[in-house]
């Protein structure tokens, strides 16, 4: 018997002019008026702008003006050069290479609408019929649980800061949402072109961060299909399969075409794909347990309730689906023997759809428990934001103040006040949101998650305005970039280093400073990165070798560990 027993008014959609304006609200705060910042995303830039400033050797080997990135993939870098060579001109380069980030938040996220929607629209996901009518229709039902699953999606924390970086993650993530809405429309009809779209899409995953989860994702359709459909496996071998190898051979075939070292660059791209395979370890299923929990906020829950609540069912397409995907995704998460943030990321997808189905068999009691810890939490989050705010503006309460400024030394305030009216009318807007959930009780299926991806909004747009001058501050590298630049001389000479991907790409960004190409060039001039910690200079030395003088030494404020020397070489 089916768990859902619904009236038509509790399918009310949310108003696309709604659904769009979240969607924008959510994606456009913290793309605008900042650097690329330290670690993933200065790395990532640095890729793109040598791409679009480069030539065809560039595009096919990815690397950092001079440093080989060989264990990356290339398409979320081409979507991002491309992005510069198009509108670099107008916006800058930083910023028209997060541009690439709308369009793949867009794809990710409307992807994630429509499969909720046409596996909501299923005869077996339907409530049960009512005694005198007034059930939803097929496709209201669909929308409502599209707008559910489109809002967890959202909510969900682990996505936040992923998906406002240039990096290679956010675009495996909306890769893996596009190939879940192409498997729901392969199952519903069978047909070769959408197991072709299918091959495509998995293809481009290759393309963007290896073979690993494109191939989990595949098996688990092929055991999927060979229970329900064995003519969709039949098209997944003999369409699917192929067009998934020649989408991502094409890649491989053109470099080792034009490129004369390409082999040992795919040498290394494989040996870090094999990497991401060993046999199960507690490592990575603490790892799973501890980070998933939060990462995966608020989908968990009610992805965990649908499965039980629809157990009877398990085998309609709405649950197995889905749950396909997140077993597949899981098992080769928990095969990899070095975890991090950027494999729970595929999850998500997949838990925002069955989040979805798990809303209409909620009781109201476990709904408002879920509705109060996120009012609770996320209003406290932003009154703390909102007061230091005013600590770091006015001093007042001094303690904040100081801790904030301890944070970010020399951090000059800037107010902006388009920043403030923008943060206020957020706050308002959120205001209005809980009251009008709280009194209304409107009874829409969406109402269990509006305030969770609201309130994750809300905190992340205070953050992008109010905050956004000093997280700049503590995550550029461009002062320091300029500080290097002022201490190299007018006519640029070559300089040796072994800064890491992301330093290296904001110095030759900001300060335009001529790195040499990774092992081909003697420089007379180094830059050097280490720790504080290190008294003595013979790891330099043994590294490179010469007599130096020291012209420079430097960090960024708000790192204490991090040091950069900067020497000119003195002898042979």
């Amino acid at each position: 018997m089916k768990p859902v027993r619904l009236p038509a008014s509790a399918t009310s959609a949310l108003p696309r002019w709604g659904i769009w304006a979240l969607g924008l609200l959510y994606i456009l705060p913290g793309l605008f008026g900042r650097d690329p910042w330290k670690n993933d995303d200065a790395a990532s830039f640095g890729i793109m702008w040598t791409m679009a400033h480069g030539g065809i050797s560039d595009w096919l080997a990815p690397h950092i003006v001079g440093l080989p990135m060989p264990g990356e993939s290339p398409l979320t870098y081409w979507i991002g050069a491309l992005c510069i060579k198009l509108f670099g001109w107008l916006l800058g380069d930083p910023l028209a290479s997060r541009l690439s980030t709308i369009l793949i938040f867009l794809a990710g996220s409307l992807s994630v609408w429509y499969a909720t929607y046409l596996l909501g629209r299923r005869s077996e996901a339907q409530p049960l019929r009512l005694a005198f009518g007034g059930q939803p229709e097929p496709k209201d039902f669909g929308r409502t649980l599209a707008d559910g699953a489109f809002l967890i999606y959202l909510g969900c924390l682990g996505l936040l800061s992923h998906s406002h970086e240039t990096s290679a993650k956010g675009l495996q993530i909306s890769l893996v949402a596009v190939a879940l809405y192409v498997a729901v429309r392969l199952f519903e009809s069978r047909s070769l072109r959408n197991a072709a779209l299918l091959g495509v899409t998995l293809g481009l995953l290759i393309l963007t961060r290896g073979w690993v989860i494109p191939l989990s994702l595949l098996l688990g359709l092929l055991m999927l299909a060979m229970l329900r459909e064995k003519i969709v496996a039949a098209h997944l071998l003999l369409v699917g399969l192929p067009l998934t190898a020649i989408v991502a051979g094409a890649w491989f075939i053109a470099s080792y075409a034009l490129l004369p070292d390409s082999a040992a660059h795919f040498a290394v791209w494989e040996k870090l794909n094999l990497r991401q395979l060993g046999w199960p370890s507690w490592t990575a299923l603490a790892y799973y347990f501890k980070y998933g929990i939060w990462f995966a906020w608020p989908a968990w829950p009610f992805a965990g309730w649908a499965v039980y609540a629809w157990r009877q069912q398990r085998t309609a397409l709405h649950i197995a689906l889905p749950l396909t995907f997140f077993i597949s995704l899981t098992a080769a998460m928990l095969l990899n023997r070095h975890p991090e943030e950027g494999i729970l990321l595929p999850l998500l997808p997949a838990l925002a759809i069955l989040a979805a189905f798990g809303l209409p068999t909620m009781k109201r009691g476990a709904i408002n428990a879920v509705d109060w810890f996120s009012v609770m939490t996320l209003s406290a989050c932003a009154g703390f934001i909102w007061l230091a705010w005013i600590a770091k503006e006015s001093g007042w309460p001094s303690q904040i103040a100081k801790n904030v400024y301890r944070l970010a030394p020399g951090f000059m305030p800037e107010f902006n006040l388009l920043a403030l009216v923008i943060a206020l009318l957020g706050t308002v807007f959120w205001v209005l949101l809980v009251h009008w959930r709280l009194s209304r009780r409107p009874s829409v299926l969406w109402r269990a998650v509006v305030l969770s991806s609201g309130g994750v909004i809300l905190c992340w747009l205070l953050l992008t305005t109010l905050w956004l001058p000093w997280i700049n501050y503590s995550k550029s590298y461009a002062g320091v970039a300029l500080q290097i630049d002022k201490n190299l001389p007018t006519v640029k000479q070559c300089v040796d280093t072994n800064v890491g991907p992301a330093q290296r790409a904001s110095f030759a960004y900001f300060g335009g400073i001529p790195f040499a190409e990774f092992g081909q060039q003697r420089c007379d001039f180094l830059l050097y990165q280490d720790n504080v910690s290190v008294k003595t200079d013979d790891a330099i030395w043994r590294q490179f070798k010469g007599d130096w003088k020291l012209l420079w030494t430097g960090r960024r404020p708000s790192d204490r560990d991090e040091r950069f020397r900067l020497y000119q070489r003195t002898g042979k």
